[in-house]
This record gives C-alpha cells, sequence and structure tokens, in this order.
C-alpha cells in the first residue's frame, strides 16, 4: 500500500510517536518506498548522538538502558531506543520484549522505545537498524540508545554504528571478561562494571584496567582512555557517571575528529550493506531463471572455470541495470 512519505516523516518531526512508529515500521520491513523515505529523512539527520549498548547476558543491559534513560531525560533530552532483540524462531518478531521492561517510560513523550527482532542477522543488530536510527535522528532525538542482543565474535556490530559504545560486564561473570579479551576491548569506549554491589567488583575493574594497559589503541591525536564505571543499574546508583564518561566522549570526538570519521565509515557500510543487499536481490532473479543453472553446467563440464562465470553473471546484471557501469 502507497504511503505518503512526505505526511508521515512531518508528522515524524512534530514528535507524534505514531508516525515514528510507522515509519520504523516501513523501514524494518523493507517497503517497496524505502529509497523514497530514505531520500526524506537525509536532510533532516546528523544531529542524534548515538550510543551502543552491549555485554554478555545476566549484566543487566536493559536495567541500565531504562535507568540510562531516566538520567539523559532529566537533563532534558530527547531520547529513542532501539532494542535488538533475538528473533522469535516462529514469527520472526522480537522475542523478549524490552518495551515491557522499560514501561515506566511509555507515557514519556519525549521517549520512544522500539524492540527490533535480529531476523536472522548474524551480526547483534537487525539490518534495519541504521535506517531505523536515521528515522530517530531526522525525528529530532538528541541521543538514540541502540540495546544489543550479546556480546561476542559475531556480535560487535554496534561498533559501525554507534559514536559510541558502551560494554556491560558484571562481577564473578569470568565468561565476560573473556569476551573482552576476544574482542571486545577493542570496540568499548566507556566500560561499565553494573551490579558494583556484588562480591568480586573490585577485582573485575582491576582486571579491566590491566588489560586496558596492555593493549592501547593508536588514535589520531591524544589516545581515549576508556573509563571503567561502577554502577548499580537497578538502584540509579553510578548512572550519573555513566553519562558523564558519555559527555566526555562525545567531547573528544569532536575536538580530535574522531567522529566525522566514525560517522563516514557508518554510511560507507551502509551504503555497502544496501548494495550487497540489492546484488543479492538480482542474483536471485538470475537464480530463479535459466541463466545461472546454464553457467553451472557449463562449469561443470569444464567448458567455464569459476571465474569466468562469475564474470559472466555480473555482465548480465549490468546488462539488466541499462548497460555497463555509471561512473
Amino acid at each position: 500500500m502507497r504511503v505518503d512519505v512526505g505526511e508521515l516523516v512531518d508528522r515524524a518531526r512534530a514528535g507524534q510517536h505514531r508516525a515514528i512508529a510507522r515509519l520504523v515500521s516501513l523501514v524494518e520491513d523493507a517497503h517497496p518506498q524505502l529509497r523514497e523515505i530514505a531520500a526524506a529523512l537525509t536532510p533532516h539527520t546528523g544531529h542524534a548522538r548515538v550510543v551502543g549498548l552491549t555485554g554478555p547476558p545476566g549484566v543487566g543491559k536493559s536495567t541500565s538502558t531504562s535507568a540510562l534513560l531516566t538520567a539523559l531525560r532529566k537533563a532534558g533530552l530527547r531520547v529513542g531506543v532501539l532494542a535488538i532483540d533475538p528473533s522469535s524462531p516462529f514469527s520472526g518478531g522480537a522475542l523478549l520484549g524490552d518495551r515491557v521492561r522499560m514501561g515506566e517510560h511509555a507515557t514519556d513523550a519525549g521517549v520512544f522505545i522500539r524492540s527490533m527482532a535480529t531476523r536472522g542477522h548474524l551480526g547483534g543488530l537487525s539490518w534495519a537498524t541504521p535506517q531505523a536510527v536515521r528515522v530517530l535522528d531526522a525525528a529530532g532525538f538528541d541521543v538514540v540508545l541502540i540495546e544489543t542482543v550479546g556480546v561476542g565474535q559475531s556480535e560487535v556490530d554496534v561498533v559501525r554504528l554507534a559514536d559510541t559504545t558502551v560494554v556491560l560486564l558484571a562481577p564473578g561473570m569470568g565468561d565476560g571478561i573473556q569476551a573482552a579479551k576476544a574482542g571486545v576491548l577493542e570496540i568499548a569506549d566507556v566500560f561499565v562494571v553494573n551490579k558494583a554491589d556484588r562480591p568480586g567488583a573490585d577485582a573485575t575493574v582491576r582486571e579491566l584496567k590491566q588489560m586496558m594497559s596492555m593493549a592501547r589503541r593508536e588514535i589520531r591525536g591524544p589516545s581515549w582512555r576508556q573509563p571503567v564505571v561502577r554502577t548499580v543499574a537497578s538502584e540509579n546508583d553510578g548512572v550519573d557517571d555513566v553519562v558523564t564518561a558519555l559527555d566526555q566522549h562525545h567531547d573528544w570526538l569532536r575536538a580530535y575528529g574522531e567522529l566525522d570519521r566514525r560517522r563516514a565509515a557508518r554510511a560507507a557500510g551502509e551504503v555497502e550493506a544496501i548494495a550487497m543487499r540489492q546484488l543479492r536481490a538480482e542474483l536471485e532473479e538470475l537464480r530463479d531463471g535459466d541463466r545461472l543453472a546454464q553457467l553451472a553446467r557449463r562449469v561443470v563440464n569444464r567448458e567455464l572455470d569459476p571465474y569466468a562465470a562469475a564474470d559472466a553473471v555480473i555482465s548480465d546484471l549490468r546488462r539488466s541495470r541499462g548497460g555497463g557501469s555509471q561512473g
């Protein structure tokens, strides 16, 4: 069904949550007017700070996200939340339902919360997350919080999307520290040790600091030293310190040109993902016909090598797009 994109974007920019939710649904469902939607949103973007929150299961990500949301609202900021949940194997929809757990914010007009399903995407994010961020940015939210499913070698996509990445750990979770050693150390801008009232908090903080001292990242200008913040999110204890760390990191990003670099890398990744999705769709069209099967048979019969067959596929795609590549 065709939608009036201009009217929908205007309503979203006026703060109408139903319009914002509709736009997120359209991008998530890859609506036929997706190009038109992106074109209408883009001139209004570039203002929101994007903060990713990730960490192993059990560290209190949703509780921490809710507490951080409360602190940001006290500072007078409009906040959008994208809670990325594992997909239901039956419906493909979001399974955990963070909107329920953040219900205390449901009536706040300055807050928008949306659960998004990964829908089988291997990273910790839905493929539509970058476009959903664009919707919230264009709708005038000052901060967009992205809460991911978890953390691990295949679930660090959030660093490609966030201006600032917060990694949450908790005392007594050896696996969490091991995950950090496996690659999270490189993506964290701020470490948060939640549930810091539990035994072992001091040891967790100490081990993190030791790890960071051995693995400083080389970045143009003075390097950013990731702070380790202790919180008890369920009691809102230490959350203001997280906000301070986020502000300090944002100032550092702007001062040394890192914000522009990260956002350019984010845009490049999104463009590549869209292009690959489009190419895959065109390949599916070839697969539905006889052409790919014919080429495959020629490879099996040793009439063509696989690279020559791939070149033929690319030539077919170019011809179907109007003949040749356009510079």
